[in-house]
């Protein structure tokens, strides 16, 4: 199939869906990101100059860790980038696809695009790798809880003034104690809740935009939360999204798993970086209404390198039952991407 006729298909499929479902826009200012535009750029070839949106795909990079600015102010803070598709964006759409295990050919194909309108974690992509034939990944100096006791306990604690209320504040403590006995089963560390925010080990909160910490969230979908190596604990999710703790029982088209992105974060908060296996709980991405909850063998295998292993555990009490993917359908799939850009636009 030709470029130029998968573009007219896309077009034409766009134009079919917006008569047979209507769209109900999310208000600005609850929606920041402009990661929904990227579909625009499906097929746009290397040495292509003053392609419009260009320069948003290339912020995306840079906020991730994967591509330096072309011009810096460094006195007024301003960072901008060209519309061209230049060799330095080349190259960082190489190490984008070589990190998030899609096919590497440097092309902004169907499921590179895709896989980059994707909501995911907060925490940059530029982290200390493994090693060749391992996917997990480590913040740089790999960080993590050191004490000379063992088990190691850490307590964590939740924001008095930033939470969301449309969920019981039970549901919600229910959903982290079970996001951290994942990690707790595998490793020799104990986690405690406790009322004493300001000295807990672990500070988790619902913020909403420019919270104070210099990640701010852009709103519905885009970043859904982020979480900052050892020792700095905290825990911040996004208070726009549409979270749910029963994705049966919810009817929104964009509702986020909370127990899916809390065990991510707690992977954060406990030293690893982001992983490249798609059914990893530390992937990067996760789809909306998608369940990720148990831990993979990748997951375990790289938080044991930081803290070794629980003595009670075995790879075997991996439960396999609630997994499922976040891998993306094969690159002729036109009709995803329609579904990936009308999401950013309809809310329930």
């Amino acid at each position: 199939m030709s470029p130029s006729f998968r573009r007219w298909c896309f077009l034409s499929s766009v134009v079919l869906v917006s008569t047979i479902a209507p769209a109900i826009t999310v208000d600005a200012d609850q929606h920041h990101h402009q990661w929904p535009t990227f579909h625009q750029l499906v097929d746009i070839k290397k040495g292509t100059n003053n392609v419009t949106g260009m320069s948003r795909l290339k912020h995306y990079f840079y906020r991730f860790g994967y591509l330096l600015p072309n011009i810096v102010d460094g006195d007024v803070g301003i960072t901008s980038f060209t519309d061209d598709f230049d060799d330095s964006l080349e190259s960082a759409v190489v190490l984008y696809q070589s990190k998030l295990g899609l096919d590497v050919n440097g092309e902004l194909d169907y499921l590179t695009i895709a896989q980059m309108m994707s909501p995911r974690c907060g925490v940059s992509d530029h982290t200390l790798v493994a090693g060749a034939i391992k996917h997990y990944a480590f913040f740089k100096g790999r960080p993590l809880w050191s004490t000379k006791r063992r088990p190691i306990t850490l307590t964590y604690a939740f924001s008095p003034g930033n939470s969301i209320h449309y969920i019981e504040e039970g549901d919600i403590k229910a959903v982290f104690r079970r996001s951290f006995s994942r990690w707790a089963e595998a490793i020799p560390v104990i986690f405690k809740e406790t009322t004493n925010y300001s000295k807990s080990n672990i500070r988790i909160g619902f913020y909403s935009g420019d919270h104070g910490d210099g990640e701010p969230f852009d709103g519905v979908l885009g970043i859904l939360a982020h979480a900052f190596a050892p020792k700095d604990g905290r825990l911040h999710l996004d208070k726009a999204e549409r979270w749910t703790v029963d994705l049966k029982k919810e009817r929104s088209k964009v509702a986020i798993d909370l127990e899916s992105v809390t065990t991510h974060e707690i992977g954060h908060i406990l030293g690893l970086a982001h992983s490249k296996i798609k059914d990893s709980v530390m992937y990067p991405s996760l789809g909306r209404r998608t369940r990720r909850v148990d831990l993979s063998i990748d997951d375990v295998e790289g938080v044991q390198t930081l803290y070794g292993s629980n003595p009670d555990f075995n790879f075997g009490s991996l439960n396999q039952a609630e997994k499922s993917s976040s891998s993306l359908p094969p690159s002729s799939s036109i009709w995803f991407l329609v579904a990936l850009a009308m999401a950013a636009t309809v809310v329930s």
